[in-house]
């Protein structure tokens, strides 16, 4: 089997790097820790085809360290643990660098035992993740590594990376494969690729004919991903509980993170359901802790028995609607004044201004700031 088009012109160094700047321009971090050959553990957070991968491997040759390629979709403990205890010789002495990728598919228990081996040194860790790590990685281990951004490619450094592959093309099919692949190089090289192996020459034809093909029909920032999680939502929100656990088959089924879709389902419970079934959110939340300790394919189960209840629940987006409608006037009135009767007055000088002054347990009266005085967010039902 031939090697795929994006390996074959991946930089490996940075001088042939292709954006980024923030962090591998001339005095930017990763370009000096690079540069002075710094020892330390990383998470690369970004969409994808942005160059994680890339850097995390010219890091590692500047470093002249191991490294250790594993992806945490496949990868488990006793990966890790072979990686761990392997001994060092003398003329292998070098630092081991696990980077793994998509970290953020390594449930909490897996990230628990991957810890003290960072913690110690015995392994540097270079993570890559779409999902933002603050949701993703665990606080102990989130604090030994530093996080980088990384920005999706403009058009620009899409037509860069497209001419080296030194692939004839017209201007306009440079320019629409560019466009087409919103910022996700990975994309542009696939498609071009694949349009060469099935047509032999490339124009925008040519192009929009592979694309037809089901090989990026699974790319998690395409129209269908967004469609698909729409459909989601809105099935459950009609209580068709049907429609929703086959749209979530189809997420799993797809390769969508089933973190992702708890997540949506945590926010759905107080969203859409709210005060018509506050335990709702209590189920959400489980549900999510289970699919981050137990993993697929087994969490595709707790995922269909959230599914099945949240679709099945009465719905009240009154807390939602009330709380947008408050975010408003905050952010048309500022910062209003707070009454003084509902004040702190821990001293001597604030009593005297009238600082908690008359304020009584219970007070039916509003402790909105007098502008807003008689405003009502949250639309009570009315009693029966």
């Amino acid at each position: 089997m031939s090697e795929p088009l994006a390996n074959k012109i991946r930089p490996k160094t940075l001088k042939d790097f292709v954006g980024q700047e923030h962090l591998v321009g001339n005095g930017k971090p990763l370009r000096v820790a690079i540069e002075t050959k710094h020892l330390f553990s990383f998470i690369l957070w970004g969409p994808p085809g942005t160059g994680k991968t890339t850097l995390a491997r010219i890091y590692a040759n500047a470093l002249n360290a191991r490294l250790y390629d594993l992806s945490a979709v496949s990868a488990g403990k006793d990966d890790i643990r072979k990686i761990v205890e392997e001994p060092d010789t003398l003329l292998e002495a070098r630092p081991k660098l696990l980077f793994l990728d998509e970290i953020h598919r390594f449930n909490k228990a897996q990230q628990d035992f991957l810890l003290p081996y960072v913690e110690t040194g015995k392994l540097t860790l270079i993570g890559t993740t779409t999902e933002n790590p603050g949701f993703e990685v665990i606080n102990a281990l989130l604090s030994r590594c530093r996080v980088f951004i990384l920005n999706s490619l403009s058009n620009k450094e899409i037509e860069i990376i497209i001419k080296r592959t030194k692939i004839k093309m017209p201007k306009d099919a440079l320019l629409w494969l560019s466009e087409m692949a919103h910022g996700d190089a990975r994309i542009a090289l696939t498609v071009l690729e694949n349009t060469v192996e099935l047509y032999k020459t490339v124009t925008i034809e040519s192009l929009k004919n592979t694309l037809q093909h089901a090989f990026l029909r699974f790319d998690k920032k395409g129209e269908e991903h967004y469609d698909t999680i729409s459909a989601f939502i809105k099935s459950m929100r009609s209580g068709d509980a049907d429609a929703a656990i086959y749209y979530l088959a189809r997420m799993i089924e797809g390769g969508e993170d089933p973190k992702f879709i708890a997540r949506r389902m945590v926010i759905f419970a107080s969203e859409d359901i709210g005060l018509a079934q506050p335990t709702a959110l209590v189920v959400a939340n489980e549900i999510f802790r289970a699919v981050e300790t137990i993993g697929l394919p087994e969490a595709g189960i707790n995922l269909a028995h959230g599914v099945a209840y949240l679709s099945n629940a009465p719905k009240d987006r009154s807390a939602n609607d009330a709380y947008f409608a408050a975010l408003d006037d905050v952010r048309k009135f500022g910062n209003l004044p707070i009454p003084l009767k509902i004040r702190n007055a821990p001293t001597k000088l604030m009593k005297d201004l009238g600082y908690h002054r008359g304020y009584k347990k219970y007070d039916a009266e509003s402790y909105l700031p007098d502008k807003l005085k008689g405003k009502q967010y949250l639309k009570r039902k009315k009693e029966k």
